[in-house]
């Protein structure tokens, strides 16, 4: 790996185009570098663990509003939607796919100096993939640069500190994994990633406050821009450029400012990406700080016995988790029972109390109305607070895998007076967890999530055509999505029509 430095240049000075970021990344995405044994397993891992989540989420209100605008766009060869026949416009496709496998907040995760869910580069990727015949190989090579450059942007900038979305590191990468599958050269990607980058900068104002389904949306949103970006590209329509380095660009004016200097990590000329390795799924559908917590109050149950002698109870943990979904953010809605899904899902407060009281954590029971409005949860969560702890902060930040660290410090104290403390620093599904997930996880969870909605044959088609995902021949990756009956479809709540 080789580090970049990126700051803002002035208009007049000498900045050469091959030493602009989106160049630099799209050399690594035009780079044809064979894709390692462990890095194809993981992808085909990570394309089972999408379709769980999409699979439990076929039937919600965004989920089915996403698919019903895709399928108003069918399209020839086009793409798949997940739970629908037919072949639609693979901007859409990939629009109602994102929006499922986003929908949970239950698939892979990375986090560093950004946040980000690279499994969010799976449905732009394959649904042009499907849409231009390729194999199985060129997609598994397209993934392996999606997750490279999102992860690699991770590592080394910062957007939430500027209340910046993290899907705008999404854009470009989606893009430079496009480039990838289609073999495109550096000139193209470069203007695809610069437009994707351009179109996808946010606010994070969808996910403080009242969070609303947008949340789900955004991602899909970057998603849909990429491909758009591709399309554009290849016409050879530009982009701003340097986007990131411009004196009116990205990091000047959204970002650090004009001063500031930023160190990006990205492979050499024939290094092998890898990043994906480094990242993680969830067993719990729930942000990604609070798997660990969720793993330990299940494990604090035994000692505590009844959670009504409870006083009160303090995670010491990092500085993005207390701002994030912990009381340093300040949100009050993160202790209102009568707030969103998504909201819920950025409490860790409701989260470590229902997890204490019921000791599992599941996508759907553990968010009902009526679990959140329970008497004895509601007094409970309002004795949870955080803290921020320096050491934490420092682990989340490590740069050393074996130290890098998303949980938290529980100290609780009982009405007695007793204080019972207990630590995790993993999740027990992380790779330096107690049960690290491997292919036989992936597949339990999506057996699971599966169940009652896609029919046991066609899990069983599915998983046969994930787990040969690189052997697939052009014209064979439509199997990779599955179909749901109508009386499944039925479950949907009723849909307001739009523009469509």
């Amino acid at each position: 790996m080789k580090n970049h430095l990126v700051r803002t240049h002035r208009s007049a000075e000498d900045f050469p185009r091959e030493e602009h970021l989106a160049w630099r990344i799209a050399e690594v995405a035009a780079d044809a570098v064979a894709v390692a044994p462990e890095t194809e397993e993981m992808i085909v891992n990570r394309i089972i663990d999408n379709a769980a989540v999409a699979a439990a989420s076929i039937t919600r209100r965004p989920v089915a509003d996403a698919r019903a605008q895709a399928l108003a766009h069918p399209y020839r060869p086009g793409a798949t939607v997940f739970g629908a026949g037919g072949a639609y416009s693979p901007e859409w496709a990939a629009w109602a796919n994102g929006v499922a496998v986003r929908e949970l907040d239950f698939h892979d995760t990375f986090l560093a100096a950004e946040y980000s869910h690279p499994g969010d580069n799976i449905p732009p990727i394959l649904a042009v993939a499907q849409h231009t015949g390729r194999s199985g190989r060129e997609l598994i090579r397209g993934l392996a640069t999606g997750y490279e450059i999102q992860i690699d942007l991770v590592r080394g900038i910062c957007l939430h500190e500027h209340k910046i979305d993290h899907v705008a590191h999404l854009g470009p990468s989606a893009a430079a994994g496009i480039g990838t599958l289609l073999g495109l050269d550096t000139e193209t990607i470069y203007q695809a990633v610069g437009q994707a980058l351009h179109t996808t900068t946010a606010t994070r104002q969808s996910r403080k406050g009242e969070i609303s389904s947008w949340k789900a949306y955004a991602p899909a949103f970057a998603g849909k821009m990429a491909v758009e970006a591709v399309d554009r590209a290849l016409r050879g329509e530009g982009a701003p450029s340097p986007i990131w380095e411009g004196e009116d660009g990205v990091i000047a004016w959204l970002l650090g400012g004009p001063d500031k200097e930023y160190s990006v990590p990205l492979p050499g000329p024939g290094e092998p990406k890898r990043a994906i390795l480094d990242s993680y799924t969830k067993e719990h559908s729930a942000e990604y700080q609070s798997q660990a917590p969720i793993d330990l109050a299940r494990r604090l149950r035994d000692r505590i016995g009844d959670p009504a002698e409870i006083a009160s109870i303090v995670l010491h943990t990092s500085h993005h988790t207390h701002v994030v979904i912990g009381t340093g953010s300040g949100d009050p809605q993160k202790f209102d029972p009568h707030a969103s899904r998504e909201t819920l899902d950025h409490s860790v407060m409701y989260i470590f109390a229902v997890a204490l009281e019921d000791g599992v954590w599941h996508h759907e029971r553990s968010y009902a109305p009526e679990r959140a409005q329970r008497p004895d949860t509601i007094a409970l969560w309002r004795k949870i607070s955080t803290a921020e702890d320096p050491e934490w902060t420092r682990r989340y930040h490590s740069t050393d895998p074996n130290e890098k660290a998303f949980g938290a410090r529980a100290e609780i104290t009982l009405n007695s007076g007793e204080v019972i403390v207990d630590e995790l620093a993993v999740a027990d599904a992380h790779p330096l967890g107690a049960r690290p997930f491997a292919r036989e996880q992936y597949i339990a969870k999506f057996r699971a999530l599966a169940e009652g909605v896609v029919a046991p044959a066609e899990q069983d088609r599915f998983l046969a055509a994930a787990q040969r995902a690189a052997e697939l021949k052009p014209g064979e990756l439509n199997d990779l999505t599955f179909a749901v009956s109508d009386e499944v479809l039925a479950r949907t709540p009723r849909l307001v029509r739009g523009l469509f």
